[in-house]
């Protein structure tokens, strides 16, 4: 099992370096974190924008821009649909964003021609490594599904597992999140997440163990768990996966984590043919690297399926 980042980068090692087709690259926090893909022997990359812009950068940064493949194409929507297309049709592995805004971005990724739809649902997938837990933690949806529905919740755990599984994890444990860990008929994520529990305990989800409605310290605090007596619970502080109600819940725990805790974490768009890469401008330098590292991970999971 792997339970850190640098677990996951490890287990790269000697496998073919995978390559990633960035839409719209002439930006220089993703061109710094392609650099550093590179040189840890994680990803190589095809550079598709504005060939001016992505050299004035490059020369900025003192980057060899000659060390990697680079496709004019002037226009950002056109560049993202040259880029999808790589990945599209195999001459690249996962397909990440650039300097282009997350609506045209995601249109590139659903194209009914060169895009990577599947016909199922997409959904977000953040990965932590966090300084006192002993295992990486998934958290999702927060930031692509607004307000889930309970057949979202249900794609969006099927989506997971494949992101746990090719990080090594066998049968991970998933806690629908709640404000309370009973069900309230006032309060609808309890519900739903009863109903989740329900569908595990039915067989209609496999591969996983579902407990749910959880409170977070119960989810994540095994002491937490032992105080409040929860002793008859299928996770008792040990979930691998975080479900959460909404994004609001998803996105507050995701900052407050990145901004107040010393974690490492990757994010990645599920639900489509290859991965695709989707951070926020944000995000830090290392949240880049792990991200496309976290690809190279799936992209290796899905070859070998």
């Amino acid at each position: 099992m792997n339970k850190t980042f640098d677990d996951l980068i490890a287990g790269l090692n000697g496998k073919p370096m995978k390559k990633v087709a960035v839409a719209v690259a002439q930006d220089s926090a993703v061109l710094e974190a392609v650099q550093a893909a590179k040189e840890r022997g994680i990803a190589n990359a095809v550079l598709v924008g504005d060939e001016t812009k992505i050299r004035e950068i490059a020369s900025s940064l003192n980057m060899n821009i000659n060390d990697f493949e680079l496709i004019h194409v002037a226009d950002d929507y056109e560049a993202a649909l040259s880029a999808v297309k790589l990945v599209h049709d195999g001459k690249a592995d996962m397909y990440m964003k650039g300097l282009i805004d997350t609506k045209g971005f995601l249109k590139s990724v659903l194209d009914k021609d060169v895009g990577l739809r599947t016909g199922s649902a997409l959904s977000h997938v953040c990965v932590f490594d966090i300084e006192g837990i002993d295992k990486l933690l998934f958290l999702t949806d927060v930031a692509f599904i607004p307000y889930p529905t309970l057949e979202d919740k249900v794609n969006i755990i099927k989506n997971t597992l494949e992101i746990t599984s090719a990080c090594g994890i066998e049968q991970p444990k998933i806690a629908p999140l709640a404000a309370v860990e009973v069900v309230n008929p006032k309060m609808p994520a309890t519900v739903e997440a009863a109903e989740l529990t329900q569908m595990y305990k039915d067989g209609q989800l496999t591969g996983c163990i579902v407990d749910g409605p959880l409170s977070l310290d119960l989810a994540i605090d095994p002491d937490a768990a032992a105080h409040k007596g929860a002793t008859d619970r299928d996770i008792q502080g040990d979930a691998d996966i975080l479900l959460f109600p909404d994004i609001h819940a998803g996105n507050l725990v995701y900052k407050a984590l990145v901004h107040t805790a010393r974690v490492k974490n990757g994010n990645i768009i599920t639900g489509t043919k290859a991965p695709v890469i989707l951070t926020s401008r944000s995000d830090d330098f290392e949240c880049k690297v792990n991200s496309i590292a976290l690809g190279a991970v799936v992209s290796e999971a899905m070859k070998n399926n």
